[in-house]
Formats: structure tokens, C-alpha cells, sequence
């Protein structure tokens, strides 16, 4: 039998932490219609005439602040060293290839070599635990339409998301744990990434209309099962679960908000110095809606979180880190290859 390919895709990353590759990257991100979903020549003009001449640089200086000085950027390390075991970890009979939506290496580059490897079908695994039409339905759309050029077009065996896979929880829950213990939490967050209350709208699958609160997202049903912002509760309902907490020992925030439209709330931002008011003394974080460290986990909760928390009068934070490429998670992806192919 012919091997399966295996192509694990992220979000992408600059080459380098300076204003001339964020540009390239943030024009490459930010041009898709997915993640700004709106009118051509508006997303143009803004694109050109608002963030790309000034955000660039900004966004250098945040990357500069996580840089790693020998491997890069942690996303791309991350999620190379993660893609390097899960190979090892499926061994004989599969081919397994990293790519990334937006910058090196590309989703066409990935299925070309998998296809000239001998591959004839290849699981899609896009590394985002909950579904996003700007995340995961971008990365599936630029899959199919590289794959339809190619002149034999591979069986593609897509693996939409896991967000209550226990592959993905049991090892994100395992990592919190022992910070949970040594660090003496009295309260823990989990923080997604944020998108705009329109793309959840976009997703609602059935008659009953998305509200974006508690008792909206309070069970996975057939109208939000599409829903990312349903999906990323029912993540952070597992993982309390996992960890032990009682209802009022977490909560569930979004961060990464851009614009000024409405996004999904509550927002990160205004919910961690929230926590610390009202007397909030020690926090965990977890971002579960990441699998590799990267700008969002390390720089914007890492260290702006830390300082928004401390300066708001909390006294201790500690984020736990993403799966990257622990053991558990390489198990876990192969867990979930395997479970869609066999073997």
C-alpha cells in the first residue's frame, strides 16, 4: 500500500523580527478575505493606507521581545520540531510535512513534495484546536485550491479541528497541572484568540441565532457546532474539568482583538487587571487556542498580561505553556492520524 502523507499546518511567521519581513508577512496575512472580511477596496485602503505603514514596526519591536537568538521565531521552531517527531512517532508508512498558511514553507510546497514522495492521499491537519473561518477554514480553502492544480489531485482526508479531542486536552492539561500546584493559583484564565462576532455569526449552522454569551456556548448543539466561540468554551470546560477547578475558580477570555469592530467577548485585555481588582491574587493562564508558542502567548500574554495583572495589584502570573512538541502532544497528533486512517 501506497505511504499517507501528513501535513500539519500552522499560522506562519516572519523571517525576522524587523519591519521589512513583518510587512511582507502582514500583507501576505492580512490581504486574505478570510481574516479581513470585508469589501476588496476597502481591505485595500486599509491594509495600505492604515496598518501596513505603521504597524510593521510595532509589531518588530514585539517579536524582537521573543526572538530567539539561535532557532528564530518559537512558532516556527515549535512547530518544526513538533512535525520532526510526530514522523518518528508514525514511522514506517507515512510522510510527514510541515507548512504554513501565510509565508514559508506554503501549503503548495508541502503537497508537492508529499506527492513526489509517492503520496496519494494526505491527512490535512490544521494545528488550531477550534474551528475559525479565518484559521482553520482559510488553511482548508488554500489546501483544496493548491491541491486542484496539481495535475493528480491527492485524496485529501481533512482533519478539521479537536477541540475536545482528549489527544489535545489530556496533553495541555498535563502541562498545567504541576504550574496549577507550584505556583498556588487562586484563579485560572484561559485565553483564546479573539475574531469579530461577525465570522461566528457567518458559522451558525442552524435556526437558533448566536447570542455570544454563557448560555449560548453552554453546550455544543447542532446550530454552534461550527461556532468558535462555542467550541473554545467547550475547551476550557474540558480542561477545568481535568484540572479539578470548581465554576468559579476560571474563566474563559478573548485577546488579540484588531479594529474597532465588535469582537468576542469578554476581552483578555480588560479582563485581567478585572481579575486583580477584585482581588485576584495569584494566576494561571493557558491559551488553548494555540498549540505552539508564538507572538500572541509569550509576547501579548506572556509579558503584557503579566505587566497589565502585577500593575493592577496582583502579586503572582504564570503561563503555561502551549503543547509545542511535548511527548504527550506528538503522541496525540499521531493518536489522531491514526484514527482517521487506520493503523
Amino acid at each position: 500500500m501506497n505511504e499517507t502523507g501528513v501535513l500539519l499546518i500552522n499560522l506562519g511567521t516572519p523571517t525576522a523580527p524587523e519591519a521589512g519581513p513583518v510587512r511582507v508577512y502582514l500583507r501576505e496575512f492580512l490581504s486574505d478575505p478570510r481574516v479581513l472580511d470585508m469589501n476588496p477596496i476597502g481591505r485595500a485602503l486599509l491594509l495600505n493606507l492604515f496598518i501596513l505603514p505603521f504597524r510593521p514596526a510595532k509589531s518588530a519591536r514585539a517579536y524582537r521581545e521573543i526572538w530567539d537568538p539561535q532557532r528564530g521565531s518559537p512558532l516556527m521552531f515549535h512547530s518544526v520540531a513538533l512535525a520532526e517527531a510526530v514522523s518518528r512517532e508514525l514511522g514506517q508508512g507515512f510522510r510527514v510535512r510541515l507548512a504554513m498558511r501565510y509565508g514559508q514553507p506554503s501549503i503548495a510546497e508541502g503537497l508537492r513534495a508529499l506527492q513526489a514522495e509517492g503520496v496519494d492521499r494526505i491527512v490535512v491537519l490544521p494545528l488550531y484546536p477550534q474551528y475559525a473561518s479565518s484559521s482553520t477554514g482559510s488553511s482548508m480553502e488554500e489546501v483544496y485550491a493548491q491541491a486542484a492544480r496539481l495535475p493528480v489531485v491527492p485524496e485529501l482526508i481533512p482533519l478539521r479541528d479537536f477541540y475536545d479531542a482528549p489527544e489535545f486536552l489530556d496533553p495541555a492539561a498535563a502541562l498545567a497541572r504541576p504550574l496549577l500546584a507550584s505556583s498556588q493559583a487562586d484563579h485560572v484564565l484561559f485565553s483564546f484568540h479573539g475574531v469579530p462576532e461577525r465570522q461566528v455569526t457567518a458559522t451558525n449552522l442552524g435556526p437558533a441565532p448566536c447570542r455570544f454569551d454563557d448560555a449560548c456556548c453552554a453546550a455544543i448543539n447542532p446550530s454552534n457546532r461550527a461556532c468558535y466561540r462555542a467550541q473554545s468554551v467547550a475547551t476550557a470546560r474540558a480542561l477545568a474539568e481535568r484540572l479539578g477547578l470548581q465554576k468559579d475558580q476560571w474563566s474563559v477570555s478573548f485577546q488579540s482583538r484588531l479594529g474597532r469592530i465588535p469582537w468576542i467577548r469578554p476581552y483578555t485585555d480588560e479582563v485581567v487587571p478585572a481579575l486583580a481588582q477584585r482581588g485576584v491574587k495569584r494566576l494561571l493562564v493557558l491559551c488553548p487556542s494555540f498549540t505552539a508558542d508564538c507572538l500572541e502567548t509569550l509576547e501579548e500574554m506572556g509579558i503584557r498580561g503579566r505587566d497589565d495583572f502585577m500593575k493592577a495589584g496582583g502579586e503572582g502570573y504564570t503561563l503555561v505553556p502551549c503543547v509545542n512538541s511535548d511527548p504527550a502532544w506528538v503522541s496525540g497528533v499521531a493518536g489522531l492520524v491514526r484514527g482517521v486512517v487506520g493503523g
